[in-house]
C-alpha cells in the first residue's frame, strides 16, 4: 500500500476520490492493523514528506486509536493494546521523534497522538518515562521546535488525563511550562505553547500553588507575560490569570493588591481586542466566583455553619476603577459584526451584568450618571452604549431602588423603538425584555402598558434580531400578568388577539434568522400556557394554523436533501410540536375533539423525520401531554403509539430521546392503569436492557427504576412477573456508591439512583398492597431496610430523596401494621431518619410526610 498516495487522496476536493482513499485505508487496517500502523507512523516521521501528507498520517493514527463515541473508543482502545509492544514502540519513538520537526503540521499531529496514546496508557501505568521525556525536550539547548510541540504536547496531555493520575508529575510539568513562559524565553513561538501548557496543567497543580514561594513564582512569570510586546503572548498570559482566578480565588488577595487591578485596568484598554477582551474576562471572572461565594455563604447561615470561604470583595473594592472602564467600552460597538461574533462591547456588557449582581444597589449611580449623559446623544454609539448600560444593571440591585428609575426611562425607551438606527433598537428591545424580565413590578399596567405592547407589536414587524428581543420580553410580560387561574382574565388578555397574529406572522417564515422564529414560536407556547378561559377561541384558531403547518411540512418532507435546509426544517417540526403541547395542556380533556387529527399528524411525523432528528423528542413529549389529558381515553391510540414508543426506548445511543421515552412509560402507566398490562412484557424487557447497558448515559437509570413504581402502580399484583427480575436490579443499583474525592456530577447520580430505587421500592409495596399480596415482597424487606440505613448515613443526601426514604418507611409501617417489622423499626437510625425531615430546613411536605411515617411506626410499639 502507497500510504502517502492515499493520505494525499484523503484531502482531495474530489469527493469520489475521497472516499475511494479512506475505503482504501480502513481495508488496510482491517487486513493487518499493525502494518497499518507502522506504515502510516513512516509518513509521519518521514521528513521528505509533503507537510499535509504528515498532517493526514498524524490525523489518521490518532483515529485509529480513540473516538468521541463511548463504544468505539474502548473498541480501539483494545485494538491499540492488542499491537505487538515492538509495534506499539515503533509508533510512539515516530511521533516522539516527529516533535522536533520544522513542519508545524507535522509536529502537532505528533502532539496530538503522543496525547492520544496518553490518554489510556498512563491510567494502566503504561508509558511511564513519557513526562520525563517530554519534560526533557523543553529544557535549555533544545531546538524551539521540540519545544514548541513537546509543550503543545503537554498541554494536550492535561486536558485529556484526569487530574489524580499526572498530580505526581506536577513538579516536573509545572517546572517545564513555567521556564518556557519566561520572558527570558527568546522565542515567542515557544513561550505562547508554554502559556498554553501552563492553562492546561492549573487544575492538577494545586498543590504547587497552596506553596506561597512557588505561588508567587508562577504569578510573576504570568503577570510579566502580560507586559510582552507581543500581544498573542499578553492574550494567553491575561487567559492564564483568568483560569487562575477561578481556581484559586482565596489566594488572590494579595496579588489583586499588588499587580492584577492594575494590570488588568491596562489591560482592558489595549488596542488589541483579544488582549482587552481577555482582561475584561477577569473581571467578569472576578464577579463570577464572587457570586458562587455568596451563595456558599448564605446556605451556611441557613444551616447555621461556619462558611468555608470568604468574600474579599474585589468587584467592591475595584468598582469605581473598573466601572468607568466598561462603560467607555460599551461605545466601542463594532457594526460591522456578524450576530455570533464576540466583541469588546459585547464583554463589557456582560461583565456590568455580573458585576449588578455581586454589588447590587452600588452600582446604580455611575450607571445612571453614564445613562442619562448619553442617551439622547446624537451619536447613536453613545445612544446604545446607554441603553444597553441600563438594561445590564437591572439584576441585583434592590428593585425598590430601580422602580422609579424605570418608571422614569420606560417612556424614553418606548419612544427609542422607533430609533433610526437597527442597533439601537435591537438594544432597546432588549432592554425592555430585561425590565419586564427583572423588574415588572415598574410596569404601571394603565400609564405603560399599552404603548410597551404597542412598541414591542411594532417590533415584531422589524428586523430579526429585534424580533427575538420583542418576543423574550412578550414572554416576560406574560408570565408576569399571568392570571391567578384560568378562570381569570389577566392585565394582559386585551392584547392576546393582536399578540397571537403578529406571533403566527412571526413564525410564517421560511427562515430562522437570528432564530426570530423560534423566538415567535416560544412565545406563543407561552402565551397559549398562560392564556385565560376567554382567550380559548383564539388559541382554537391557532391550533387549526399548528395542523396545518406541521401537515404541509410532513408533505416535503422527502423533497428536503440539503443538510442545512434539513436542520432547519427539523427546527421548524420540533417549534411546530412544542406549541401543540402546550395547545393539548392547555385544553386539557377538551382536546378529544380533535385528537384523533392531531395523533394522526404526530404519528405521521415520527414516521417520515429522519432516525437521528431531533424532532422524535418534540413529538413524544406532544404524545405525552395527550395521555395526560386523556388518560383513559388515550387507550384507543395506544396500539398504533406502542411501536414507536419502544424504538425510542431502545435507542441507547440517543440517550435524551430514550430518557423521554422513559418518561413517556410513566404516563403511559399513569393514564392507562391496568389497561397497559398487554404492553407491559415488551416494555419491561427493553427498559431492563436499558439498564444493564454499558452504552446508554447513566443518568438516564435512575428514571427507569421510577418507572418500575408506575408500571407496578398501575398493574398491582400482576407486576409479579416481573418481580423477581426488578428486586435483582434494585439491589444490585443499592450497592452503587460514589468513591470518597467523586465528582460533583458522580454524586448527584448516585443521589439519583437512590431516589429512583427508593421511589420503585414505594410503587411496588404499595401496588402489592392494594390487592393484599405483601407476600410477595417480604423477602425483599431486609434489603429496603438497608438502603434507607445506608441513605440515613449520607449526610450530603437531597431533601428530596429525604423525603422519598421518610414515604417509604411509613408505607412499610402502614402496610405491616402488625407488628411483622417491629425489629426493624426499634433500630436506633429509624429515629434519626425520622428527626431529619422535621428540621426547620426542610419544606412543609418533607416535615408532613415524616410526622406521618412517624405516626404509622408508633403503632408498631403495639405489639
Amino acid at each position: 500500500m502507497n500510504a502517502g498516495e492515499f493520505l494525499a487522496q484523503t484531502l482531495s476536493p474530489d469527493a469520489n476520490v475521497r472516499l475511494n482513499a479512506e475505503k482504501q485505508l480502513e481495508n488496510a487496517a482491517r487486513t493487518d492493523f499493525a502494518q497499518y500502523m507502522l506504515l502510516l507512523t513512516q509518513e509521519l516521521a518521514n521528513e521528505s514528506s509533503a507537510s499535509y501528507i504528515r498532517m493526514a498520517a498524524g490525523l489518521a493514527l490518532k483515529n485509529s486509536i480513540t473516538a468521541r463515541d463511548a463504544a468505539r473508543k474502548v473498541e480501539y482502545e483494545q485494538l491499540w493494546q492488542s499491537l505487538p509492544i515492538e509495534v506499539k514502540h515503533q509508533v510512539k519513538i515516530g511521533a516522539l521523534q516527529t516533535l522536533a520537526s520544522q513542519e508545524h503540521q507535522a509536529g502537532q499531529s505528533a502532539a496530538q497522538l503522543v496525547a492520544a496514546i496518553a490518554a489510556f496508557e498512563l491510567a494502566l501505568n503504561q508509558w511511564p518515562d513519557l513526562m520525563v521525556t517530554l519534560v526533557a525536550n523543553v529544557g535549555d539547548g533544545q531546538p524551539s521546535s521540540l519545544k514548541q510541540h513537546s509543550l503543545q504536547t503537554i498541554g494536550y496531555i492535561c486536558e485529556a488525563v484526569p487530574s489524580e493520575i499526572l498530580s505526581t508529575q506536577s513538579n516536573a510539568i509545572l517546572t517545564a511550562v513555567v521556564a518556557g513562559a519566561r520572558k527570558e524565553e527568546p522565542d515567542v513561538v515557544v513561550r505562547l505553547a508554554a502559556l498554553g501548557a501552563l492553562y492546561d496543567s492549573l487544575e492538577f497543580v494545586r498543590d504547587n500553588f497552596n506553596n506561597e514561594a512557588e505561588r508567587n513564582y508562577i504569578m510573576q512569570v504570568v503577570c510579566e507575560a502580560t507586559q510582552s510586546p507581543e500581544a498573542p503572548v499578553q492574550t494567553a498570559a491575561f487567559g492564564c490569570l483568568v483560569k487562575i482566578m477561578h481556581l484559586y480565588y482565596d489566594l488572590m488577595p494579595f496579588y489583586m493588591e499588588k499587580a492584577l487591578f492594575a494590570l488588568t485596568t491596562q489591560g482592558m484598554y489595549n488596542p488589541n481586542e483579544q488582549v482587552s477582551l481577555q482582561a475584561v474576562e477577569f473581571w467578569s471572572t472576578v464577579c463570577e466566583e464572587e457570586i458562587e461565594v455568596n451563595l456558599e455563604v448564605q446556605e451556611a447561615q441557613e444551616l447555621n455553619e461556619e462558611p468555608s470561604r470568604e468574600n474579599h470583595e474585589f468587584a467592591r473594592a475595584g468598582g469605581a476603577d473598573i466601572l468607568p472602564v466598561l462603560l467607555e467600552l460599551l461605545c466601542k460597538q463594532d457594526e460591522d459584526a456578524d450576530e455570533d461574533d464576540w466583541n469588546i462591547s459585547m464583554a463589557a456588557a456582560t461583565c456590568l451584568q455580573l458585576f449588578a449582581q455581586v454589588i447590587g444597589d452600588l452600582i446604580v449611580n455611575p450607571v445612571l450618571a453614564f445613562v442619562e449623559q448619553n442617551i439622547q446623544s446624537p451619536d447613536w454609539h453613545q445612544r446604545e452604549a446607554a441603553v444597553m448600560a441600563f438594561g445590564s444593571v437591572l439584576e441585583g440591585p434592590n428593585v425598590a431602588m430601580l422602580t422609579p428609575l424605570v418608571n422614569q426611562a420606560l417612556p424614553v425607551l418606548i419612544h427609542m423603538m422607533k430609533d433610526p438606527v437597527i442597533f439601537v433598537k435591537d438594544t432597546t428591545a432588549w432592554a425592555l425584555g430585561q425590565i419586564s424580565n427583572f423588574v415588572a413590578e415598574a410596569i404601571n399596567p394603565e400609564i405603560h402598558l399599552p404603548e410597551l405592547v404597542t412598541a414591542l407589536l411594532t417590533g415584531l414587524t422589524d428586523s430579526p434580531r429585534i424580533v427575538a428581543n420583542c418576543c423574550w420580553a412578550f414572554m416576560n410580560l406574560v408570565c408576569h400578568f399571568a392570571p391567578e387561574d384560568s378562570h381569570h382574565m389577566s392585565l394582559m388578555t386585551p392584547f392576546y388577539e393582536a399578540i397571537i397574529a403578529a406571533l403566527l406572522h412571526v413564525t410564517d417564515q421560511k427562515g430562522n434568522e437570528s432564530n426570530s422564529r423560534t423566538s415567535g414560536y416560544e412565545t406563543l407556547s407561552t402565551v397559549i400556557t398562560f392564556s385565560s378561559d376567554t382567550a380559548l377561541p383564539i388559541i382554537a384558531n391557532v391550533l387549526t394554523v399548528t395542523m396545518s403547518r406541521l401537515e404541509i411540512s410532513i408533505q416535503v418532507q422527502n423533497q428536503i436533501l440539503d443538510i442545512e435546509e434539513r436542520a432547519n426544517h427539523d427546527e421548524l417540526q420540533s417549534n411546530l410540536c412544542n406549541v401543540l403541547t402546550s395547545i393539548i395542556r392547555r385544553f386539557g380533556p377538551d382536546i378529544r375533539s380533535t385528537s384523533d387529527q392531531i395523533m394522526t399528524l404526530l404519528l405521521q411525523t415520527m414516521q417520515t423525520a429522519p432516525k437521528q432528528s431531533v424532532v422524535h423528542e418534540d413529538v413524544l413529549l406532544a404524545v405525552g401531554a395527550m395521555m395526560n389529558s386523556l388518560e383513559e381515553q388515550f387507550e384507543v391510540y395506544v396500539s398504533s403509539f406502542a411501536p414507536y414508543l419502544s424504538v425510542a426506548l431502545s435507542n441507547e445511543q440517543e440517550y435524551q430521546l430514550c430518557s423521554v421515552a422513559v418518561g413517556l412509560v410513566g404516563d403511559l402507566a399513569r393514564a392507562l392503569n391496568a389497561k397497559i398490562l398487554p404492553y407491559c412484557n415488551e416494555f419491561m424487557t427493553i427498559l431492563v436492557q436499558d439498564l444493564q447497558s454499558s452504552v446508554l448515559d447513566r443518568n438516564v437509570k435512575p428514571a427507569i427504576l421510577s418507572c418500575f413504581s408506575d408500571i407496578a402502580l398501575a398493574i398491582g399484583a400482576a407486576f409479579e412477573t416481573y418481580l423477581e427480575a426488578v428486586m435483582v436490579l434494585l439491589q444490585q443499583a443499592s450497592s452503587v456508591q460514589a468513591p470518597p474525592g467523586a465528582s460533583f456530577s458522580m454524586i448527584d447520580y448516585v443521589d439519583a439512583l437512590r431516589l429512583g430505587i427508593v421511589e420503585a421500592f414505594v410503587g411496588i409495596t404499595q401496588a402489592v398492597r392494594t390487592d393484599n399480596r405483601l407476600d410477595l415482597i417480604q423477602p425483599y424487606i431486609h434489603s429496603m431496610f438497608a438502603l434507607l440505613h445506608m441513605i440515613t448515613k449520607d449526610r450530603e443526601r437531597t431533601e428530596s430523596l429525604t423525603r422519598a426514604a421518610l414515604g417509604l418507611l411509613g408505607d412499610l409501617a402502614e402496610s405491616f401494621s402488625g407488628g411483622q417489622l417491629k425489629e426493624y423499626f426499634a433500630a436506633d437510625w429509624i429515629t434519626e431518619l425520622l428527626n431529619s425531615g422535621k428540621t426547620k430546613f426542610c419544606t412543609q411536605q418533607t416535615k408532613d410526610i415524616s410526622r406521618w411515617a412517624t405516626e404509622q411506626i408508633k403503632r408498631q410499639a403495639r405489639f
